[in-house]
Formats: structure tokens, sequence, C-alpha cells
């Protein structure tokens, strides 16, 4: 997907121009092709499949449901192929002197955003003795930045560790949101595998075949984790299908089909091998991850080697890099080589050395091949370089992420924040813009950057954003435009205002599903990304904020023709001033206001939304005259709730001729005086 927005200068530091983009998701091969040919035969997700059911599955593209008693009677311990070694990979390892250490496992939690990943990991460490029984604990406890705790969502990668029958697990808590993937895509290179947590209802998500799709590329063991549970109209046996359909359209191989499944209820602190017999603790889930996720594949006699996956700052201590020690022993003190290629190498000394040890990092004096740790001392590390030994070290593959996929321009005094997000988010760009004074900033999506933006805000600087607009290519003199894969949950007493409402935005439907007994239903549309600005708020609108959004990029296809995305103008003021209950009193006859009285405004500032198309300026700083007082009194003035918009809707909200003016007081929107008045009266 792409997207482009423009950014003008004015008194404040300017951003300009969102840019989306993605790569299709190519057509998976047939399920009978040799490199995804299933073993049928094999006990998979903890079940054997009969002879019978595996002739149903090659024969058709979906498998045939198991029912609950089925699985039931059918369910075997935990055993998984894929921590088991096979002889090729045996005489590799001793040809190249690597090994396997048993005492540690290193795991990423992955999963749609809102699937219970945060949730899960808070159950694992109050029941792995990590706090104190009279301890009180916030609940997700790993989401520690202000902006995640507020948005409710994962959006930087976080360590911890927790012991388990004296096996050291090494736990990473990964963001949800595709928007933030170049976090999951860097944290892949720490791990041996990964916990795929999907939810018992929705089933796999856009962004689960994304960090499926990443994990599996890496060779991963995977361990499937239907989490909700607990909810009355959880689907176990839909979700376990629909999550090997999808290891098998994302080409996985033999031995990561033959996956563990685990039923659990992040929230009750409990898991199962079954769905109707969950144990009373997350024992279960911590047998499937010692037994089927391999520990790491070490060098341990070798040259030092660890890879700077990840970088955190600290106010005393500098920066500190974050990585997985490949071969070799780490010693505080110790004089290391950093290098990016064989031909650009730097020499520089460990001064401290931290493990993760529960929830906090705890010095230790060395580290051994196959631990994460975090190092200090190396001022100018960046993430993707290594840490080699000083004499005979060689670097590692740098680390690759997915192309950005949205653009912004700032002014010049920007410049030094934008190149600081540089050194951590390697999931975002800057580069020159067209004058001197311009930057253009790269990202993954529009909450990619609005994190940005909300951060940057926080720290005290002022600029403003204008509207995001898609980028179009043409190909043999054709204009093709972007489209994404969009999927609403919506109850079924709301679902004609949404198709009605992506109707009218070019939006094609192809798949509808009922779910359970919530009276809940699935709608799967093919949209232009044109059709996306601005919707999520006319979803929620349209359901009386009960529908749940999900896009994920498609692909490029011939331009759908015209699209609105507002059919209603905004209201402008035109003098600067305080506003006054006696203006707004008639003001907000003419449509709904963004501002209460007794608010500073100024020329040009849109106050609301106005109830037809166009702009209408009017003065809301307007007052009673004090001539010719009767000696009646006054009516009281009744005035209507201003509608309170975030830097997410204030974006989503905003047209061609608009700007989001963001200052760390406030947040409001205006006219673009560049632009010249079109439909203003």
């Amino acid at each position: 997907m792409e997207l482009a927005t423009k950014f003008h200068s004015s008194s404040f530091s300017i951003f300009s121009a969102p840019i989306y983009k993605g790569k299709t998701v190519a057509a998976s091969p047939s399920s009978s092709s040799s490199s995804s040919s299933l073993q049928l035969s094999k006990q998979w997700l903890g079940a054997g499949l009969s002879s019978r059911t595996a002739t149903a599955a090659k024969a058709t593209p979906s498998l045939r449901f198991l029912s609950r008693q089925q699985r039931k009677s059918i369910i075997s311990p935990v055993k998984c192929s894929v921590s088991q070694t096979t002889p090729a990979e045996t005489s590799a390892e001793k040809k190249s002197q690597l090994m396997r250490r048993s005492d540690i496992r290193n795991i990423a939690i992955v999963a749609h955003v809102d699937h219970g990943k945060t949730t899960l990991v808070d159950s694992m460490l109050k029941q792995a003795k990590v706090f104190r029984d009279n301890q009180i604990m916030q609940e997700r406890i790993m989401d520690s930045n202000d902006l995640e705790r507020e948005r409710g969502i994962t959006i930087l990668s976080k360590n911890t560790s927790i012991t388990y029958k004296d096996t050291k697990i090494n736990i990473i808590d990964t963001p949800g949101h595709s928007d933030f993937g170049g976090e999951v895509e860097r944290i892949l290179n720490m791990v041996e595998g990964v916990l795929l947590v999907v939810d018992s209802v929705e089933g796999p998500m856009p962004q689960t075949r994304f960090v499926l799709k990443k994990a599996l590329e890496f060779g991963h063991a995977v361990v499937v984790v239907v989490n909700k549970i607990d909810r009355p109209s959880a689907r176990p046996e839909f979700v376990i299908n629909s999550t090997f359909e999808l290891f098998i359209e994302l080409n996985a191989s033999d031995e990561q089909c033959d996956f563990q499944s685990i039923y659990a209820s992040g929230i009750q602190g409990k898991a199962g091998l079954s769905p109707d017999d969950l144990a009373e603790d997350l024992g279960p889930l911590f047998e499937s991850v010692i037994r089927c996720i391999p520990g790491p594949r070490i060098e341990k006699d070798g040259a030092l080697q660890m890879l700077a996956t990840n970088i955190e700052y600290d106010e005393h201590k500098g920066r500190i890099a974050i990585g997985r020690v490949h071969a070799g022993s780490l010693r505080r003190g110790m004089d290391v080589r950093v290098c990016t290629s064989e031909d650009t190498c730097r020499f520089a000394r460990i001064s401290e050395l931290f493990v993760y040890e529960k929830f906090f990092r705890v010095p230790v004096e060395s580290v051994e091949a196959g631990d994460i740790c975090a190092v200090c001392g190396i001022d100018d590390i960046q993430i993707g370089e290594t840490i080699a030994d000083k004499a005979a070290g060689k670097p590692l593959p740098s680390i690759k992420v997915e192309e950005p996929t949205g653009k912004y321009v700032t002014s010049r005094n920007l410049r030094d924040r934008l190149f600081r997000e540089l050194e951590r988010n390697l999931a975002m760009k800057v580069e020159e813009g067209e004058s001197s004074d311009t930057f253009i900033v790269s990202g993954r999506g529009t909450l990619h950057i609005t994190i940005l933006i909300e951060n940057m805000r926080r720290e005290g600087y002022e600029f403003m954003v204008g509207p995001p607009k898609v980028i179009n290519k043409r190909v043999d003199e054709k204009l093709f435009e972007p489209f994404e894969i969009a999927t609403v949950e919506v109850p079924e007493e709301h679902m004609g205002a949404v198709v009605e409402l992506l109707g009218k935005r070019r939006g094609q439907m192809f798949d509808m599903q009922g779910v359970g007994s919530e009276g809940t239903t699935f709608l799967k549309y093919k949209i232009p990304t044109r059709g996306l600005l601005g919707v999520r708020n006319a979803i929620l609108t349209a359901s009386r904020g009960t529908a749940v959004l999900n896009t994920i990029f498609d692909g490029y296809g011939p331009w759908a023709g015209d699209i609105s995305t507002r059919d209603q103008g905004s209201l402008v003021a035109f003098e600067e001033g305080t506003s006054t209950s006696y203006a707004m009193a008639s003001s907000q006859d003419r449509g709904q206001l963004f501002i209460g009285p007794g608010v500073d405004v100024y020329k040009g500032q849109i106050v609301g939304i106005h109830q037809r198309s166009g702009d209408l300026s009017l003065n809301v700083c307007k007052k009673k005259a004090a001539t010719n007082v009767r000696s009646n009194k006054e009516q009281t003035v009744v005035l209507d709730t201003p509608l309170d918009y975030s830097l997410d809707d204030c974006i989503e909200y905003i047209q061609e001729d608009e700007l989001v003016e963001v200052t760390p007081a406030s947040i409001r929107m205006c006219k673009n005086p560049k632009f010249t008045k079109k439909g203003s009266r």
C-alpha cells in the first residue's frame, strides 16, 4: 500500500506526505507440492489423523472439521517432531562444530493485535514466581511505555525471562499491529521458536499471516496457542484447521506443519492439550516450550559473535545493544571488534554486561553463546552490527526488514530527532526532500507514523501534518492503485450499515461468515486504499462503536474510479479570539463543534464539522452586545458536548487543503493558507 501527504511550511515546522507500500502476498503453491506436502499419518497438533481423514485433506483444499469428542478421544501427550534432531542435521552440526544448548530456550510471542499476547505473558511471569506473592502488579506488565498503556497495544518489543525445571526461557513480547512488523522481523533473529497466539473466535488474522510467514522463513519451530478459549463463542476446531491451512499456504515444511497446539486462557492462567480439559495452570504450555522448541545452536569454542538486534538508551549508561551471543563468550571489560562488513570494522570495549532474569536486567561478568544479553560501552553501536572477537571475529549477516510503507516530509529543525529515530527503528527511513529544509520520512503505515508524531509532541516539538494520499503507479499507460483486504467483525444488527458504507467506497465483498452465539458476522472485502482513508471512524459511527476493522495490503489493481471519503465540509473560524457561549449557541446549529466556550482560536482554525458539503466560515468569538439591557432574566444557553478528536482521528479527517497542527499543548486542525479556497462560503 502506498500513501502520500504534503506538508507545507508555515510559522511551525511542517510535515508533508505519508506513503504506504506493501508487497503482494504470492499465491501459495498447491498442497501437493513436495516442499509443502504433509505426512498426515504423523501425530500433528497433538492428535493423529485417520487415513480416511488424510485422504480427504489431500483431495480438498480445506480440512474436515473434527468434533470436540473426536479430538478429545485422540489427544496424545506433547510430542514434537520439530525438536527432534534428524541424522542429516546431526552430521551437519558435527561438521561445523555446532552444538545445542539444552538449558536455554529463546522464544518470541507473536500474534495479531488484541489476541492476548501480553496478557498471556503476564500469567506466565506470575506462575513462574517472578513477583512476590504480596506484590501488587498492574495489568499488561510488559507494556511499560505510556503510549502503549494509553492505546492498549504493544509498540516496542520487550525482553524478560523465567526459569522452568532448571531451563531458562528467554521471552520476547512483540507488537501485534502490522505497522510495527519491523520490530517482529528483527526479534526473530534472536530466537529459535515462536508461540503463535490465535484468538479462539477470530482465528488467523492479517498480522497472524505476516508474523507466521516471517517465522517460517527463518525455519523456526512454532507452537500454536489458541487463546481466550473461555469465550462463549469459542470455536477451537475451526481455528486449528484455519491455522493449519495457513501453514500450507505459506509453504511450511512437513516438520513445521507438525506443530503442537495448546488451548489457553491467558487471563485465567490456564492451559491444556484439549479445549475441554484445561489444567489449573500453564504447565502444559511450559512443557510444550521445553519439548517443541529447540535450544540455541551455538559454536561454544568459536570466536565471539553477537548480532545487535535492538537498541535501548539509558541516561546513565548510554546506548545499550541487545542481542543473542551466537558463538564464543562475552566478558565484561573485553576488547571487541564492531563490524558492519568485512571491510568496515572498529574497536571498542565492553564496560557493562547484563542478562535478563525475571523482569529485570542483572549485571554479570560473562555470557556464554546462546543466551540473550545487553551490552554497554559502545556509544555508536547500530542495529545490525556484529560485536566480534578482536582478533578473529567475523561479522554475521546484517538484519534485513521489509521496506517502509508510509512517508511524511518535515522541516529542518526536526532533522536531528528524525535521524535519532533511525538508530533503533529500522522500518523507518529518512531522505532529503525537494528543498533544503525538508526531509522525507518513510514508515510502515499511519499508526507507525502517528506513534512517532505523538512521541515527538510529548518531547516538545511543534509541527503540522498534511493529509494522506495514495501513490498510484502507471503500467503500460494504465493507472493502477493499491488494494487491501479488509476484515470487519460486526454484530448482525449493524451489518447493513457497514455493507452500505464499504460499498460506497468501492469495496467488493468476497466472503461472509456468521460466528457462534454472539450474533457476530465476519465480512471480507477487497477495497482500494483510498477507500480506507477515514473509514474507521465512519464504521464505528455506523455500528455504534461495535465493529472491529483489520486490513492488510493485497496488491495493485486497475483504478477503481472516484471515491468520496467525506461528504461534509468544515466549520472554520474567521476571527481570532476566545470562543463564547453566545456565539457557539448559534454556531452549533450549523454542525458539530470541536471546541467549547472559553477556548482560544485563530483565523483559519477548523472548529467543527459542517452539516452540509462545503466549508462555512463563522465567528465563534462574537460577544453579546452590552447595550439595551432589558430587565427580564436572560435565557439560559444549552450547548452540545464538543467532539473530542485524537491525533489519529484528525489525520483521518483532514482533506487536501487542511492541516493538523501538533504542539505539546494541543492538537488542532486548520485550513492550509497556501490553497485556494474551494467550496467555502
